[in-house]
């Protein structure tokens, strides 16, 4: 949410290393690179944070497995939507970032999408 990730300081870093591995791409391409790369961030780490908080919630009791529950997922996805609705309300008071509603529902499908993966891999190895 703070300064140091905003555009401006990310695409300093990506925005080189497109322009090193494609020389003859246009700028405006190179944005757009850096733009989704950007994106694709904030869905792993919204996934990452999904998944954390369904092992969180998971929690096995007295050494028992437990099966796959909707609910922790349903949970877990909640928490995925509080910290990306609080870290957008901080970015707005941040001078170079700006908040918006597109990435909470970038931030939220992220961890939908990781919840589902984690799911659909959970049913192919039958864990659940």
């Amino acid at each position: 949410s703070g300064d140091k990730k905003s555009f401006q300081h990310s695409s300093r870093l990506i925005g080189p290393v497109v322009q090193w591995l494609f020389p003859q791409m246009p700028q405006e391409q190179v944005e757009e690179v850096v733009f989704y790369v950007r994106k694709g961030a904030h869905m792993a780490e919204f996934g990452v944070l999904a998944l954390l908080c369904w092992r969180a919630l998971r929690k096995t009791r007295h050494g028992e497995p437990r099966s796959w529950s909707w609910p922790d997922a349903r949970n877990s996805w909640l928490l995925v939507l509080v910290f990306a609705v609080a870290d957008e309300l901080h970015q707005t008071f941040v001078p170079t970032r700006q908040g918006s509603p597109w990435d909470v529902a970038i931030d939220c499908g992220g961890g939908a999408l990781a919840l589902w993966l984690l799911w659909s891999l959970g049913r192919q190895q039958k864990w659940w």
